[in-house]
């Protein structure tokens, strides 16, 4: 009986519907797990290639072909879903490249990074004819695992709807922003609210604890009210039980405001809560918390 892997079209084929773009995806973490899983769902031929090849193997009951290298992970649409752009380029080695020059990829960066970064590596591959979008997610693991996630998109008109089939698959609002490098900036945009909401919830706690205010009872009047936010919905639990299993991490919080205080200072506008925001934030990293996620900010105002 042939194996799970071998019954599952190659990259670029697709028994179901020869004319659909196939899709892989680099990296298994919290969100590249379920945008697998969302892919697969929908019927999309996946495939997925993992550091950790077991977390890969996982996903063979599912329909995934997995990929051995990632010069073997080639596709119409590559998504890497890593922390950083440096974290693809340590894996893009030679091979890769020519696999994916061979598939025509069009390489899709979802992780949240600056602008001159991804400039920069789409410079490289160009002369490859690997096209570059940059689409960073917001909506965190619950967005993920939803396919509810809003994606930030930078690049040019003829890649983005190329890619589009496959991200309507794993997000609920895709916005093409403008040319490569405009999603990102529009992702350093959205993690100076998000870093900015969930500081001032974590003070608000502290000073409703301090003062003797039920943390259940200031709850229910800010979801109620002007106060409510998506990121008091999908924190609460952490900051009312002080469980700060990790969703997004305060490392990632660190780096993604040391790219939105440079991308400030790029712009020639002066920061003032960016700072702020990534002086307490790191303040938590230095406490030993880099891997606590970032609702771990309350902490601050709790050990006082």
């Amino acid at each position: 009986m042939p194996s799970h892997e071998s019954a599952v079209p190659p990259p670029g084929t697709s028994a179901a519907d020869p004319g659909a773009p196939t899709v892989s995806v680099l990296g298994l973490g919290p969100m590249g797990a379920p945008i697998a899983r969302n892919l697969l769902a929908s019927g999309r031929p996946t495939t997925v290639w993992n550091r950790t090849r077991s977390r890969a193997e996982a996903f063979a009951a599912d329909g995934a072909r997995v990929a051995t290298t990632v010069a073997d992970a080639a596709a119409d649409v590559v998504l890497a879903v890593l922390p950083d752009v440096p974290q693809l380029r340590e894996i893009l080695d030679e091979a890769a490249l020519a696999a994916f020059e061979a598939a025509g990829s069009l390489l899709v960066i979802t992780s949240t990074t600056s602008p001159e970064q991804v400039r920069a590596l789409a410079e490289e591959l160009a002369p490859r004819g690997v096209r570059v979008l940059d689409a960073p997610m917001s909506g965190g693991v619950a967005g993920a695992v939803a396919g509810t996630l809003s994606l930030m998109v930078g690049g040019a008109e003829e890649d983005v709807a190329r890619a589009r089939p496959v991200l309507e698959t794993i997000g609920g609002t895709l916005t093409h922003l403008g040319p490569l490098g405009a999603g990102s900036l529009a992702k350093l945009c959205n993690q100076v609210v998000v870093a900015g909401t969930l500081a001032a919830l974590a003070e608000a706690y502290g000073l409703a604890r301090a003062g003797g205010i039920d943390a259940e009872g200031l709850t229910e009047v800010l979801a109620g009210g002007l106060a409510a936010s998506e990121v008091l919905t999908q924190k609460r639990d952490k900051l009312l039980e002080r469980d700060y299993a990790l969703g997004g991490s305060t490392d990632n919080q660190v780096k993604d405001l040391r790219y939105a205080t440079a991308a400030l200072e790029q712009a020639g506008v002066t920061g003032r809560l960016t700072p702020v925001l990534l002086a307490a934030y790191t303040e938590v990293v230095e406490r030993g918390g880099g891997q606590l996620d970032h609702a771990a900010v309350q902490e601050l105002y709790l050990d006082e």
